[in-house]
């Protein structure tokens, strides 16, 4: 067995022993879990869920502003087609299927795989830096159950910090040295400070939308004191919690350790049970949405060839090349 492959098993082995750890803790605490869950009435439930759809649409905002900064301008279709597609494979064993789906995707549009891949890895580290920074605030409540005083410096620090880490020349610095790292060629030109700006902005709406949902489950099933904690423990405590999850590379989508860092930081202004509650219907919202939100690109993409077999492609005509101009072609059929 090869090392590649070894290292695949034991991240699905990890997976599924850290999915049976939680279901077996769920299992036990269900009767406590269950009453909290039957607090939350049909109209939260539903403004939840409304609340859990936007954030994959932001995403996939930011990651289409930054490929057309780079040369690969897509209508909003085709952009939904592959990028909420290829999201899918963040829940696969292993750190790059995203990334993959997408560049074999974007290529029946004759973008670069090389420039899909680039995007790709900047949109995922634009998002988890922006999460770190919105889920700041939160931090201190992992030491202290009320810190506000804490909360204020993070607060205070969170911004200098944002513009730092966004900082364009820094940014592509630091795309450029892993492109050299990694032996591959350097990039056409540079992101803007415009394309980096509007990602941030779509990125940190994203997580703001992401916390609330998760704020509006676990006001529903709270006792109603501590409400600006709980607000500061769901909205920033959500973004810190899956941000620290997206680089635990060895769990598909951070399973596990978003719910772990979410019960520590809800369960003192709550219960055990009821922040269980939350994560437990938190984690399900969320999968749901990718899930519809990819077979709606899925239908896109396959009517439009984004998605073929060789055979397909062969007996239909459709060319998959990479231009070396980088520029937008059209697939057969569209």
């Amino acid at each position: 067995m090869t090392r590649a492959r070894l290292f695949t098993l034991l991240r699905v082995l990890l997976a599924l022993l850290v999915v049976v750890a939680v279901g077996v803790a769920v299992a036990r605490n269900w009767a406590a879990v269950s009453t909290d869950i039957r607090r939350i009435d049909a109209g939260t439930f539903a403004l939840a869920v409304v609340l859990v759809c936007i954030p994959p649409v932001l995403t996939m905002l930011g990651w289409r502003v930054l490929l057309a900064d780079l040369g690969s301008p897509l209508h909003l279709a085709p952009s939904g087609g592959i990028f909420l597609v290829g999201q899918l494979g963040k829940y696969l064993p292993g750190a790059v299927w995203s990334i993959v789906a997408q560049a074999e995707m974007g290529a029946r549009l004759h973008i670069p795989r090389r420039r899909s891949a680039v995007v790709a890895f900047v949109t995922v580290a634009l998002a988890a830096i922006c999460g770190l920074i919105v889920g700041l605030p939160a931090l201190p409540l992992l030491i202290s159950r009320d810190d506000t005083a804490g909360t204020g410096w993070m607060l205070v620090l969170a911004v200098p910090l944002l513009a730092v880490v966004l900082w364009p020349p820094l940014l592509n610095w630091g795309v450029a040295t892993i492109l050299r790292v990694l032996h591959r060629e350097p990039l056409e030109h540079q992101l803007s400070g415009r394309a980096i700006l509007l990602a941030t902005a779509c990125f940190i709406s994203a997580w703001l939308c992401s916390g609330l949902h998760a704020f509006v489950l676990a006001r529903a099933v709270g006792s109603g004191q501590h409400s600006s904690s709980l607000a500061l423990a769901t909205i920033s405590g959500f973004a810190l919690a899956s941000s620290v999850a997206m680089f635990s590379v060895l769990l598909p989508a951070g399973v596990g350790v978003r719910e772990g860092l979410l019960v520590l930081l809800l369960a003192p202004l709550t219960s055990t049970s009821a922040a269980t509650a939350v994560v437990v219907l938190s984690r399900f919202l969320t999968v749901a949405a990718d899930v519809l939100f990819a077979l709606l690109g899925w239908g896109y993409a396959r009517s439009h060839h984004l998605i073929t077999s060789r055979e397909e492609r062969a007996r239909e005509g459709i060319v998959v090349g990479e231009p070396d101009d980088g520029q937008v072609g059209t697939a057969h059929g569209q």
